[in-house]
């Protein structure tokens, strides 16, 4: 169980809403969202309905200043709850979309994808095990994109944006 608290103002001020759970549509709830509280748990927040648009990952913390740490606007819009994992972690990358060409299997954290695998990127996925972040930089940086168990058949699936990952981490109990 999770439990995150949004507040339209900085530094916890203003009014605010607690959430434990998945919840795709907060635009009814808030006008906007500068600082955020999460108690227990890890979520994505994203600034669109039903989890889509710019995604960033919270954990167990508190943000007091939200705009400036996400490089996001004020308009959270939606967030997810990510599952506590404790069994293993397996990933496949594939080098084209639909799970073709080359196949490269991940098992644990990978921050920096070209060294490892000689790929400047994939374009599709299968996620057989454990929750994941991808991100466009080396060591954990920049734009991030959370994968759940399941088929990507494209960087569609997962980002809407670039296929250029650099690197990739679990996200386990923290």
């Amino acid at each position: 169980m999770g439990k995150i608290i949004f507040y339209e103002d900085r530094n916890f001020q203003g009014r605010h809403y607690e959430c434990t759970g998945d919840c795709s549509d907060l635009h009814s709830v808030f006008d906007r969202c500068r600082s955020i509280k999460v108690e227990s748990g890890m979520f994505m927040v994203y600034d669109r309905p039903g989890f889509t648009g710019n995604q960033f990952f919270m954990k167990r913390g508190e943000y007091s200043d939200y705009l400036n740490l996400a490089g996001m606007s004020d308009c959270v819009r939606s967030c997810r709850l990510i599952p506590m994992h404790r069994g293993g972690f397996r990933m496949k990358l594939y080098e084209h979309t639909d799970m073709r060409g080359e196949m490269m299997e991940l098992t644990d954290d990978c921050p920096n994808v070209t060294e490892r695998f000689r790929m400047t990127n994939f374009n599709s996925c299968n996620v057989m095990d454990g929750h994941w972040l991808l991100y466009e930089q080396p060591h954990y940086r920049g734009r991030h994109y959370y994968l759940r168990p399941g088929q990507y058949r494209s960087f569609g699936d997962w980002s809407g944006g670039s296929s250029r990952i650099a690197s990739i981490k679990r996200l386990m109990d923290l």
